[in-house]
């Protein structure tokens, strides 16, 4: 029978740093502004998420823009009839309303994204300005 109450007290474990701490130092070490963008193959964790948000607001466009004319082309009687508030083709409404509409809505959509990724990789615009 072994003695279960005797344990080696002096024996520490010496780690490596983990995923975490090489991540941040790597990020650290990375000029996000000057590193070459590759929409295939992303050479850093800030342009992966950036360019998540760039194809994410493509699709939203796309949407936006081509969603009524398709409509209207699937189902013409539905998207010809007459709006009951502004006596409008419903179709008409949505491209001339809802695009550029939808296009301002994007863009502040996306700028608050970008804003919050530069604040995640602490990228601040204003230094980089006051260098050149």
């Amino acid at each position: 029978m072994t003695d279960n109450t005797s344990h080696d007290t002096d024996t520490t474990v010496e780690t490596d740093g983990g995923v975490t701490a090489s991540a941040a130092q790597t990020h650290q070490q990375t000029d996000y502004l000057d590193s070459e963008v590759n929409i295939l193959s992303p050479s850093t964790p800030y342009m992966r998420e950036h360019l998540r948000v760039v194809w994410t607001g493509f699709l939203i466009w796309a949407v936006v823009v081509f969603g009524p004319v398709t409509a209207t082309v699937l189902a013409p009687g539905a998207m010809t009839t007459q709006m009951p508030i502004l006596d409008f083709p419903l179709h008409y409404f949505l491209i001339a309303i809802g695009g550029p509409g939808g296009a301002l809505i994007l863009a502040a959509w996306y700028a608050k994204r970008r804003d919050a990724l530069d604040e995640k990789y602490g990228i601040d615009h204003d230094a980089a300005e006051g260098d050149a």
